[in-house]
């Protein structure tokens, strides 16, 4: 059920990106211009990330199964409101109102999985929850597909409606309600600070991507933001009750880990996200069979993330953690030798090596986050880890797309030099434009076409070998800082090494009394047994 959760959020944003076509259509759509576009998946993003740190502290002060509960209801209702939009400015709206369901949603799935399942069964639980992220992104794209060739726009939403009632029926009944018994003063000042700052510099990320960090108003927003996020540091530093204790990151577990997943998630999606655009647009593949595609990324996930528990322990979590991610760098570095006419099982393969990749640093680095923190307190890790991954994913986005538009314009500029100012200007500014430009050219356009499929390309290989830059910056933090092994109080999530307890051996639950069912009692472990 948690899993389905986690689903429901990150599928509703890949099932978007396919529709963005239909709802620029003024006739099947809401007539969107691009900008209203980018802010209907940005009104999303920039609320989501900037509630996730304090959802997940609030979680586990109020209630984790409370917090999923309440998410679902809002995630629910602003899917309703976003099918019914009547314009651009109402689709907007109901999406930022979506992001709070989100954000009460992803941070509390995580910290529940800590706090329900047994620590030797832990590690295999959060490479599910990992893997279940690919799956998303390999089914949005066949689902919004099919959606959109049979009903209405609105359908990409409405689709959530029954997902989730079936979802609060279930929590309802087989999740365990756990929370902080110790939970103490809230720290109203970090929490506002954090959603201030993180608010502030992921406006200032979105918006520079979409239109040039030359601007002084995009640099007061990422500036002004770093400065909120430093003074929350300095307040959490030496408050006596604070939302995140500072120290954590003299961890170099902690510290290590959350690094990986931002490095990896920056590398990762900045590529990947260009590559929606190679297959539909420079390859010609409809939005179903790109999303056909990429079902090899989402086997890759799905089949290696459960399976990087026993990998651990056989290996070692810097040693499976720095494979991963070389394996991703790899895969990275492929897309930068993608040509117009590459054949396509060379994507197939490579999307379905960096889904395995990627699959064997999500789960290790994700436990050892949570092996370092108590258990009452699941949901601050949570938090910090999604968190920097979603800021990472807007870094990444917004930086490697810059440095694409900045090589695809300067590509494609002797190609529209003859064409009228405002037809040059569209044609310059993405290969989705010179595409458009060149329909209403007719056949005179088809060479304009084929300079903006080679000027997006030699782009892309750029932002490629961006991702293969940072993926490899991401190898040596590994090596350099992530341990060989977790020690046995906090791997046996993973059974990093280490002896088994001896059977029947009392297991800290970090659990309220008369909180939780029976999932929450000890029971015998297979692996203490057989020790």
């Amino acid at each position: 059920m948690l899993v389905i959760s986690l689903l429901v959020v990150v599928l509703d944003n890949t099932v978007l990106n396919v529709a963005m076509r239909t709802l620029a259509d003024p006739v099947h759509g809401l007539g969107a211009t691009q900008s209203e576009l980018e802010w209907a998946i940005n009104s999303y993003t920039l609320v989501f990330a900037g509630l996730l740190f304090s959802f997940g502290v609030l979680g586990d002060r109020w209630g984790r199964k409370r917090f999923l509960l309440i998410g679902l209801v809002l995630f629910g209702i602003a899917s309703v409101l976003s099918a019914y939009a009547k314009d651009p400015g109402q689709l907007i709206a109901a999406r930022a109102f979506m992001g709070v369901g989100g954000a009460a949603i992803m941070p509390v799935t995580l910290s529940i999985i800590s706090n329900v399942f047994d620590p030797r069964e832990r590690g295999k639980a959060i490479g599910i929850w990992a893997g279940s992220v690919g799956l998303a992104v390999a089914i949005g794209p066949l689902l919004g597909g099919f959606l959109l060739e049979h009903f209405w726009w609105g359908s990409v939403f409405i689709i959530n409606v029954p997902i989730i009632l079936f979802g609060l029926v279930a929590v309802a009944f087989l999740v365990p309600e756990s929370r902080d018994p110790q939970p103490g003063r809230i720290d109203l000042v970090g929490v506002l600070l954090s959603v201030v700052g993180l608010v502030a510099l992921v406006y200032g990320i979105v918006d520079g991507g979409e239109h040039g960090f030359g601007r002084p108003e995009v640099w007061a927003s990422l500036i002004g933001g770093a400065l909120v996020l430093a003074a929350f540091v300095w307040w959490e530093s030496r408050t006596t009750h604070p939302s995140l204790d500072v120290k954590l990151f003299r961890d170099a577990r902690f510290s290590a880990s959350v690094a990986s997943i931002g490095l990896l998630f920056f590398a990762s999606m900045g590529s990947f996200f260009f590559v929606g655009f190679y297959l539909q647009l420079v390859r010609d593949y409809s939005p179903m069979q790109s999303g056909a595609l990429l079902v090899p990324f989402a086997v890759g996930q799905m089949v290696f993330a459960p399976l990087s528990t026993n990998l651990v322990k056989r290996f070692g979590v810097r040693t499976v953690a720095a494979t991963g991610i070389l394996v991703a760098g790899i895969t990275f570095a492929v897309l930068a030798t993608l040509q117009v006419d590459t054949p396509i099982w060379i994507v197939v393969v490579n999307f379905f090596f960096m889904g395995a990749g990627m699959a064997n640093v999500m789960p290790p680095a994700t436990n050892t986050i949570m092996s370092v923190l108590p258990r009452e307190k699941a949901g601050v890790g949570s938090a910090v880890s999604n968190t920097i991954r979603q800021v990472a994913v807007a870094m990444g986005v917004a930086v490697l797309g810059s440095v694409v538009a900045g090589v695809y314009r300067g590509e494609i500029e002797p190609a529209t030099a003859a064409l009228p100012g405002p037809l040059r200007d569209v044609a310059n500014e993405s290969v989705a434009g010179a595409y458009g430009v060149a329909a209403n050219l007719g056949p005179q356009g088809a060479p304009l076409v084929t300079a903006a499929n080679d000027a997006f390309v030699h782009a892309m290989h750029w932002a490629a070998l961006g991702s293969t830059l940072v993926a490899l910056i991401a190898v040596a933090v590994v090596l350099r800082w992530m341990p060989k092994k977790l020690a046995q109080g906090a791997g046996g999530a993973l059974g990093a090494g280490g002896p088994s307890a001896p059977a029947g051996a009392p297991v800290n639950r970090s659990v309220p009394a008369g909180e939780g069912d029976d999932s929450d009692r000890q029971r015998p472990s297979r692996l203490s047994t057989v020790g």
